[in-house]
């Protein structure tokens, strides 16, 4: 018997692009690829799953510090390279804006600045709003082109250059070029930059041996974000095994269904047989010498800090 699910509150994006892509076959297996970070964080819940990932123990010491240790570390350096301009900062991925402030402090007195944090999550621009007029400095501008993925960058980009603001710093952080494939992101970035724009990369550099980068995947609280994605189609989370494996020089995040089902909406119908996998994230992974030659290709100028250890990049690069 296949249990079946017909639920009006499934969510029609991450439906329809279930449907759009279909799934492939690797020997007897269906591997249907659904990784795409826009469907992490479509909700609050889903949202507020990411920030309770970044608060914990692992993801904290492995990404936030060594990131918020380089930008303190160097911040001094940017802001004196991006000189006394006003200022567009762009935060693609704002989260809720904690390290985009960090760059406003020290920008404070020495230029006027407009703030636009990026998003799909609305609930994460208004975070990252409140989080920067807290802080109480320069000016904030809210306007509806901020809740966007990054395909509209392009557009932000070009109708923020008004009034005393021409010139454009993107902040691309968090590990957040790795969730795309990056000859596509940084080809676009660099699209809606002008000469003069500078664009802030924070990245993990890895490499370790695929079975040592593994163990950081095994993340309850990974786990619980990136299940939401998968319970707004209507998938029960017991029905659902969280697994990761590194393929093709990335992480790929997936779970494999345990028992036949289906899910109904809108007239349409999906059978997921046991055994299935459905991937929702990936993660590109580069070692420090491949992450330099990609920003070699796009930029003349890459000013590049890389952590003690050797595993984190912060790159600030010029148009």
């Amino acid at each position: 018997m296949v249990a079946e699910t017909e639920n009006p509150q499934i969510n029609d994006l991450i439906f329809k692009e279930l449907i759009k892509r279909g799934y492939s076959l690797e020997g007897n297996t269906r591997i249907w690829n659904i990784a795409d970070s826009k469907l992490w964080y479509l909700t609050s819940e889903q949202a507020q799953a990411f920030l309770d990932l970044e608060s914990s123990a692992d993801y904290q010491r492995e990404v936030i510090q060594k990131e918020i240790d380089l930008i303190n570390g160097n911040v001094d350096e940017v802001v004196e390279k991006i000189g006394k301009e006003n200022l567009n900062i762009i935060d693609l991925g704002c989260g809720d804006g904690k390290k985009a402030v960090i760059f406003t402090e020290h920008f404070k007195g020495k230029l006027k600045l407009r703030y636009c944090p990026v998003d799909i999550s609305s609930y994460m621009v208004k975070k990252a709003i409140e989080k920067v007029k807290d802080a109480d400095v320069g000016e904030v501008v809210e306007f509806q082109w901020n809740i966007s993925d990054f395909e509209n960058i392009e557009n932000i980009s070009l109708l923020l250059r008004h009034g005393e603001f021409k010139k454009n710093l993107t902040l691309l952080l968090g590990n957040t070029l790795g969730n795309f494939e990056i000859n596509e992101l940084l080809y676009e970035i660099r699209s809606s930059m002008k000469g003069g724009d500078f664009l802030l990369i924070g990245n993990g550099l890895d490499n370790r041996k695929p079975e040592d980068i593994l163990k950081a995947y095994g993340n309850d609280f990974l786990d619980k974000m990136l299940v939401k994605t998968l319970t707004q189609i209507g998938l029960k989370k017991e029905n659902l095994e969280y697994g990761a494996r590194f393929k093709n020089s990335r992480v790929e995040m997936y779970y494999t269904i345990k028992e036949d089902c289906k899910i109904s909406f809108l007239g349409r119908s999906v059978n997921f047989n046991k055994g299935d996998q459905i991937i929702v994230a990936v993660s590109y992974k580069y070692n420090r010498e491949d992450f330099l030659s990609f920003l070699d290709l796009y930029f003349d100028d890459v000013m590049a800090k890389i952590s003690e250890d050797g595993s984190y990049i912060l790159a600030l690069c010029k148009k």
